[in-house]
């Protein structure tokens, strides 16, 4: 799609634009049209700002100011120190004649936490980071000759016949009046279906959308009862932007987590299009979100069932034109026929009781959290700085993506999400062809010099309660410092 807006080619590596709502600029329509006749990059005056839709709370980091010079030196990370691992933030470079602006405490953290990457990954000049594409690219077409983005047929031969066990057990048990057990086996049966349903919106079973779009939504929506079109929706945004606290959904939960002192301000959501609101119910769940986290995944599919259908009704969210017009109207049908099977056959009709309808739905859901802890444990401790458009796509993929070890004969159970550094770095690659695809990827990185992130479960997990712990942490300080403010300045808070 995008060949057909090309308009000429340049010389050398293309800089992205910073986007406005971080402090970038738009280019003005002269210098777009010095683009189109040239063909090459044209860095003009700054001029209209469009940061309206920006943090309510002015950053000095990421928000527009009034000093040009300052904000050119702000949107380029590279002028910070990566000499050393100091938190230091006398190591942004401010230039010689203008004063660095005043910064509260959640600045000085952001500028720590970016000085933190800038000292443990590779530095972000042009050279270095042009050496990582190309190797990138090396390694894809490695990965290609080597037949890793053939899928394997005969191991989804196997994924059927677990399918199958676990929904006769699931039949079985609902037969026998054993309505707890049912739900369990029927929870399990979601579990295990959402990795291929998975596969199946990354193409990575036949290739074809079209094919894979029907796949994934008879698993989804036929047999799971939630929207293949939503998950694809907001999971493609976070493949590009992914740890971004202003436009990556998958970690914008508030109020119940909050995986960047960030979102403390206010910030607008550019998936969301509205403003993230840090109100005292989000203040409550974030301060306790470390004690609150299985608690609350306990409760997610819930929350995806709600969000398929806030999708599937929106007039703007689900497709109506182009290729995929008719998906819509699939997972229409696809709903239809789950909550007949589901909800009224099973659920209405299947089980006697209230209470026992209760404990069905209820156990049955929850058993599926494991795999929202799975989701989260591969972004939820990793940086969520921004480093500036001039870090190369598999850098960034790999500083905000960790991998989950473990060995060969339980891949089953995490289905492939353990692999999700690899995964980011090639979403295409079939599941069953991960494993392979790690050692050559951990080659990759020790060559280009990128920390490759593995933890075991129980670390990954670890390391997930630790920086939910330190960011609501980072709440009881911000509390104090505006309290001090108040008694300093004779303020009351409202």
């Amino acid at each position: 799609m995008m060949k057909k807006y090309q308009v000429g080619r340049i010389e050398g590596r293309w800089t992205n634009f910073l986007p406005p709502i971080q402090g970038g600029k738009f280019r003005t329509r002269a210098e777009l049209d010095a683009l189109e006749s040239s063909c090459e990059e044209v860095t003009g005056p700054e001029t209209d700002d469009n940061s309206s839709n920006d943090s309510i709370t002015s950053s000095p980091l990421f928000d527009g100011i009034d000093n040009p010079n300052l904000r050119q030196r702000r949107n380029d990370t590279s002028k910070l120190s990566r000499s050393s691992s100091s938190t230091s933030v006398t190591s942004i470079d401010l230039g010689p004649s203008t004063k660095a602006p005043k910064m509260g405490h959640m600045d000085l953290r952001t500028l720590e936490e970016i000085n933190l990457d800038l000292a443990k990954y590779p530095s972000l000049d042009a050279a270095t980071q042009e050496d990582i594409v190309q190797k990138y690219r090396a390694l894809n077409a490695r990965i290609r000759a080597e037949g890793l983005y053939d899928c394997r047929y005969y191991s989804y031969a196997i994924e059927c016949c677990r399918y199958a066990l676990l929904f006769g057990l699931f039949l079985y048990f609902l037969r026998k009046g054993w309505y707890g057990t049912s739900g369990f086996f029927i929870g399990l049966f979601w579990h295990q279906l959402a990795f291929t349903a998975h596969d199946a919106g990354h193409m990575g079973i036949t290739h074809n959308f079209h094919v894979d779009s029907v796949i994934g939504i008879l698993i989804a929506n036929f047999l799971g009862g939630l929207s293949l079109g939503w998950w694809k929706r907001t999971h493609n945004v976070h493949h590009i932007v992914t740890n971004s606290p202003e436009h990556d959904p998958d970690i914008e939960h508030l109020p119940f987590f909050a995986v960047s002192h960030r979102l403390f301000s206010n910030l607008y959501s550019t998936y969301h299009e509205k403003v993230m609101v840090f109100d005292g119910a989000a203040e409550f769940f974030v301060r306790y979100q470390n004690f609150l986290y299985y608690i609350v995944l306990l409760f997610g599919r819930f929350n995806l069932c709600v969000q398929s259908w806030i999708y599937l009704l929106s007039p703007t969210q689900a497709p109506r034109r182009g290729p995929a017009w008719w998906h819509r109207y699939l997972e229409f049908a696809g709903q239809a026929v789950f909550w007949y099977w589901w909800g009224y056959q099973t659920v209405y009709r299947g089980i006697p009781s209230a209470w026992g309808r209760f404990v069905f739905v209820l156990i049955s859901y929850m058993v599926t959290s494991p795999l929202h802890v799975q989701i989260t444990l591969s972004h939820f401790a990793m940086s969520t700085s921004e480093l500036g458009p001039k870090e190369s796509f598999p850098q960034r993929m790999l500083r905000t993506t960790m991998d989950v070890d473990c060995p060969q004969w339980l891949d089953f159970v995490h289905g492939g999400l353990q692999f999700q550094a690899i995964h980011h770095l090639y979403p295409r690659i079939p599941r069953h062809n991960l494993r392979r695809t790690q050692k050559l990827v951990m080659e990759f990185c020790r060559e280009v010099g990128i920390p490759y992130a593995l933890y075991g479960f129980i670390d990954g997990n670890k390391q997930v309660i630790g920086h939910l712990g330190d960011v609501g942490r980072q709440v009881a300080i911000l509390k104090m410092c505006q309290q001090t403010i108040v008694e300093s300045e004779g303020f009351h808070m409202h």
